[in-house]
């Protein structure tokens, strides 16, 4: 019988297991009687042990970190009930609802992490580029250094987050909504910072709606199976993956460049 290993649960399962886990171990361990600082550590490794299963060391990092943070806010402030560090979680599943959880990474787009773009994809004046999940608008504040004539437009699940992008780039047109719904269709390029996992659905979608010729940008993860026009970023940085919508490049043709 061949034994097939079990795949990574998508994000952010793993963070939501490792917290469940390491505060369920901790409160067993207290109601048996363990000193609470050994409680701590073995709840600790626990919950950590379940974070490795995440994608990325950020999300690993994030994970493992929810249940000692908590833990360490609540010895702080021991007045408050053991339920508390839930509640310091609400705002941040109201601005970054869990369905966006799923696409989106947290971290912004770098500032200078588009430098250079221009040298492989050539834009008219005007050109209309689509941030799909843009954030608080750092991806299309990026956009904007590389090509200033361009249109700009964003597309946001989070209704905050679309909120204060729009007050971030008031030169751009942001709109709440979901970046799998909307068509791409008359965009000449479409810019993302998702999650691996995302990708493969992304490129799909390019391929499906926007018009051959067109641009996908991906900062730090490939689309599956595609060979990119060129791989952008400096050793130590996210790469930028630059994608022709239905053209593949040549082997002979990728171009790499180190900043």
């Amino acid at each position: 019988m061949q034994l097939t290993l079990l795949r990574r649960p998508p994000w952010p399962l793993p963070a939501l297991f490792a917290w469940l886990l390491a505060w369920a171990l901790f409160a067993t361990l207290a109601v048996a009687g363990l000193p609470a600082a050994a409680a701590f550590v073995l709840a600790a490794l626990a919950g950590g042990m379940v974070a490795a299963l995440a994608h990325g060391g950020w999300r690993r990092t994030l994970a493992a970190a929810g249940f000692p943070v908590s833990a360490l806010a609540l010895g702080a402030l021991p007045a408050l009930p053991a339920w508390s560090w839930l509640v310091a979680a609400l705002p941040l599943l109201l601005a970054y609802p869990l369905r966006a959880w799923r696409d989106a990474p947290f971290f912004p787009t770098p500032a200078a992490a588009l430098a250079g773009l221009d040298q492989h994809i050539t834009l008219a004046p005007g050109a209309l580029l689509l941030d799909a999940g843009c954030g608080l608008g750092h991806g299309l504040q990026a956009l904007r250094r590389v090509w200033p004539q361009a249109r700009l437009q964003g597309l946001e699940f989070s209704r905050p987050l679309a909120w204060l992008a729009a007050r971030r780039c008031r030169d751009a047109e942001i709109t709440r909504g979901d970046m799998w719904a909307a068509r791409w269709a008359g965009v000449d390029l479409v810019y993302l910072f998702q999650r691996p996992e995302s990708m493969a659905r992304a490129g799909a979608k390019a391929d499906a709606e926007m018009a051959p010729g067109s641009w996908l940008v991906s900062l730090e993860f490939e689309v599956p199976g595609r060979r990119p026009v060129a791989r952008l970023g400096a050793e130590g940085q996210r790469p930028v993956w630059v994608y022709r919508v239905g053209r593949a490049a040549p082997a002979s043709t990728v171009a790499a460049t180190r900043r």
